[in-house]
């Protein structure tokens, strides 16, 4: 079973003087188990897919299926059960006056569970939080530490999808690789499929399985990562993107 479908998939803001299209026939399968990266450049449209997946875009058309369920205007309240989402930014995620316990104790509570201490206890040792982090507050911990209560968090209804916009660019390159391997860990053990939003293609490369390359709002090429991996794009604006990376201009053959 697909985890994510995508089919024909348009999106647009309507403004009081025009129409901006942000996503523009977008079509994509994300396999169940599976993790697929959308890359591009800013304004080209891959966090509103994610948007769009989780209902905070009412302006759409198409077809959106996710683990099953074809998805109108409304969210059911199974779906948040199946799909959660990370944000780019662990600050501003995070409410400031709560404790990581009361965060992830409404969480539990809200999707119906019981034993919310042992589960507590348990999505802290996932995210690799000792019990001294449960009654901190966001103000106490550091960066890396709030993003991991955030997948903590995403992870408290037992999803099998996460949506991840971005989920290390507002962090520290010393503790981006942390997150970026607990996340690839946690989707071995968890059996979780991933869609992952980024500019960054190292990110991408060394979460995601295939690659997805957007361009004004629309998906110019869908490729493996070993095809990226060897400098084998076959869109112009894909070698771009490799190029910029890489920092020069691979000569013609």
């Amino acid at each position: 079973m697909s985890g994510i479908i995508l089919e024909k998939l348009n999106v647009w803001f309507d403004t009081p003087e025009t129409r901006v299209d942000a996503v523009k026939n977008v079509s994509l399968r994300v396999e169940q188990g599976e993790s697929v990266g959308l890359v591009g450049e800013s304004g080209s449209g891959k966090s509103t897919i994610l948007r769009a997946l989780t209902g905070l875009v009412p302006t759409w058309s198409g077809a959106m299926e996710v683990a099953g369920e074809k998805l109108g205007r409304q969210r059911s309240r199974h779906f948040y059960k199946k799909v959660q989402m990370v944000f780019q930014d662990p600050y501003a995620s995070l409410h400031p006056r709560h404790s990581v316990d009361q965060v992830l104790s409404e969480t539990l509570r809200l999707h119906g569970f019981n034993e919310i201490d042992r589960r507590i206890s348990n999505l802290l040792t996932d995210v690799g939080l000792g019990p001294s982090f449960r009654f901190r507050y966001p103000h106490q911990l550091s960066g890396g530490q709030r993003q991991r209560v955030a997948i903590a968090r995403a992870l408290a209804p037992e999803p099998e999808i996460l949506l991840l916009d971005e989920p290390t660019s507002a962090l520290d390159v010393s503790v981006q690789a942390e997150i970026l391997n607990l996340l690839v860990d946690l989707r071995q053990e968890h059996h979780l499929t991933y869609l992952m939003v980024s500019h960054d293609l190292a990110v991408v490369g060394h979460m995601c399985q295939q690659i997805a390359v957007m361009q004004l709002g629309e998906i110019v090429e869908i490729m493996p990562v070993a095809e990226m991996r060897e400098l084998k794009p076959k869109h112009s604006y894909s070698r771009h993107l490799l190029e910029s990376s890489l920092g020069y201009k691979r000569a013609d053959d």
